[in-house]
């Protein structure tokens, strides 16, 4: 039995996430468990999520981090340990208030830099990539 759809094709936060996400070299969306993810070969975004046994966090944003920078991350509070994902080196952004969308640019480069084949690394290095890392 397939997952419901957990996400509204005309919710705003949505469709600006698609815009910086799909910017990515040869990134492509792929509706997963019922939700909006974002693929460079592998996944390194996807739109909703929540915690194990706790909030749900419909408008935000999961992505890949590096250990180097997740213990920073975790001390700010619009950002959570999601379910499912989370064991696998995840974390999610609050995306309900007011979103700052270059920083949401800046997580999803790292993710994709984590996740992307070398040929694809040296064209986003080259400029293929979201107007708001330009």
């Amino acid at each position: 039995m397939p997952h419901p759809i957990m996400f509204s094709d005309d919710d705003p936060v949505l469709n600006r996430l698609r815009e910086v996400a799909l910017a990515f070299p040869d990134a492509t969306e792929v509706v997963a468990h019922g939700r909006p993810t974002f693929r460079g070969g592998k996944m390194f975004g996807m739109y909703g999520g929540g915690v194990k046994g706790g909030p749900q966090f419909e408008t935000s944003l999961l992505f890949k981090v590096g250990e180097n920078d997740r213990a920073a991350l975790e001390q700010d509070a619009r950002f959570f340990y999601p379910a499912y994902v989370g064991p696998y080196g995840w974390l999610g952004l609050d995306l309900s208030k007011k979103p700052d969308w270059r920083e949401v640019a800046e997580l999803l480069d790292a993710s994709y830099r984590l996740i992307a084949p070398k040929k694809l690394i040296a064209r986003l290095d080259d400029g293929e990539r979201p107007a708001e890392l330009r």
